[in-house]
């Protein structure tokens, strides 16, 4: 089994990365949360990343501490992935995709480039986020307390490029989000959102089938 880790790669705690996974440029690996790096973090022990078998990391990604990654994960460059972020198999993340960590992330998933997902966020198997797209965890940032709580992707749905998911939504099963839409409130399964705000329809027949994820 093979395992090939470029020699500027950093590596912090007790980070595990499966058989032929192949780690690129200037990755850091188990990089601490801030709680770690109040203390002297040096001398103390704790739990790096965990990725599984057939990896492949492209340069500038950092992951941090207590991820938990499946096996045939997949990065472009500049990816950030913090903190208690559990990831399954099959997972596709794009360059300059920042996840902010204690989110949940179920196999098959495609994330493309420069999509942004925060604490606090549940997205399901064979879910598609195209480029660009924005989900949001705080109703009312800096004015009121709030509970974080980022949307809830259901198993199958789809993303547009460019759209904004607000806090707490729910995308229904197969459901798909147009580009561009801004969606307020839940998503019904196998419907459609489309504009701003989005307004749900009907979703044509020939779309109502689960994402076609390659492996």
């Amino acid at each position: 089994m093979m395992l090939r880790i470029h020699d500027s790669v950093r590596i912090y705690g007790d980070t595990e990365i499966g058989d032929d996974s192949i780690v690129m440029e200037n990755v850091i690996l188990g990089y601490p949360s801030s709680d770690l790096l109040r203390q002297e973090w040096e001398k103390v022990k704790f739990k790096g990343a965990t990725i599984g078998r057939n990896a492949i990391i492209r340069s500038g990604t950092v992951i941090y501490c207590n991820v938990e990654i499946g096996d045939n994960f997949m990065t472009g460059h500049n990816v950030i992935i913090r903190e208690r972020t559990v990831i399954g198999d099959n997972v596709l993340v794009g360059t300059n995709t920042v996840i902010e960590g204690s989110t949940r992330i179920g196999n098959y998933v495609s994330i493309q480039s420069n999509v942004f997902i925060p604490v606090n966020t549940v997205i399901e198997d064979f879910v598609f986020l195209g480029p660009n797209a924005v989900l949001t965890n705080d109703k009312f940032p800096l004015r009121r307390d709030y509970e974080l709580r980022g949307p809830t992707v259901r198993r199958g749905a789809t993303i547009g490029a460019n759209s904004v998911i607000l806090p707490s939504v729910e995308i229904g099963e197969g459901a798909f989000v147009a580009a561009g839409a801004v969606v307020t409130k839940n998503v019904p399964p196998w419907s459609m959102a489309v504009g701003s705000p989005a307004r749900i329809y009907d979703l044509p027949d020939e779309l109502k089938t689960l994402n076609r994820m390659k492996k």
